[in-house]
Order: structure tokens, then sequence, then C-alpha cells
């Protein structure tokens, strides 16, 4: 129906545009004990995912680099996506501490984003890495136990 790229800049537009409303939305918040617990497991899982993953390895879109390689340890060995976990965990501490129904909704329609992404993305991968499609089976998509 679209191109890739169409489909591509779609899903990284919706989700920077989401991830700044449930920011702008959200403020001010208290640092109350979930956010901090959010917002620092985000953070962890941010330098972990990097140190398996280094810059210059991904890109923002779903297309992947004609230079990357496939990355599977770390804590791609326990989720196949784990810098959208990531982005979900901060965004959640954000949206913890707010009874708003609006904020929910916008965490909400970033999970839906995200995951419309992941499945390109991973259309993608394994028309790069045959092997990706087994990866793919054995690995969850986001939490491990749950997506």
């Amino acid at each position: 129906m679209f191109s890739t790229r169409i489909q591509s800049i779609f899903w990284v537009t919706a989700q920077f545009l989401l991830v700044f409303m449930i920011a702008l939305w959200s403020l001010p918040w208290h640092l109350q004990a979930r956010a901090l617990i959010f917002g620092g497991t985000s953070i962890l899982m941010g330098f972990w995912v990097m140190f398996h993953n280094r810059p210059g390895n991904f890109r923002i879109r779903p297309e992947p680099l004609p230079t990357a390689r496939l990355i599977t340890t770390g804590p791609y060995r326990h989720m196949r996506h784990p810098m959208y976990v990531t982005l979900l965990l901060a965004t959640l501490a954000l949206v913890s501490e707010t009874p708003d129904t609006v904020d929910w909704i916008l965490w909400g329609l970033l999970l839906v984003v995200l995951n419309f992404k992941a499945t390109l993305e991973e259309h993608l991968l394994e028309e790069r890495w045959p092997d990706y499609a087994e990866y793919r089976r054995q690995t969850w998509r986001f939490f491990p136990s749950l997506w």
C-alpha cells in the first residue's frame, strides 16, 4: 500500500509526537516512587542497550543501516526491541504520576505506534537476515513474559 520509507517516517513521527505530548501534558509531575522506579529502570536499560548495540549500528527509523549487524546479546537476548521498552518506561515514569486519562490514552497510543513500528522493523530485519525469523520465534517483542 505505502512504501516502506513513508511507513517508516510516519511511525517515527507519530512516536516523537506522542512522546512530546506525554511530556508536555504530564508536566508538572512530582517525583514519586513509581516515577523514580520507571525512570531509573529506563536509564539503566538505555545504558545496557547502548553497551550491546553501539551507536552507528542502529537508527531511529525502522530500516536497518547498510553496515548494521544483528545483535542478539544482552537485553536483545530477552526482548527484540529493548530501545522501545526504554522509551515506554521513560514515558511511563511521567504518566504514572497523574490520574489524568489523557496521559494514559497518549501512552497507550505510543504503545500502539511502537508496536506497528516494530512490526515494520521486524519485516525489514527478516528480509536482511533470514535467521531473524528464528530469533523472533524465540524472543519476546517488548516485555518478557508479557508481550
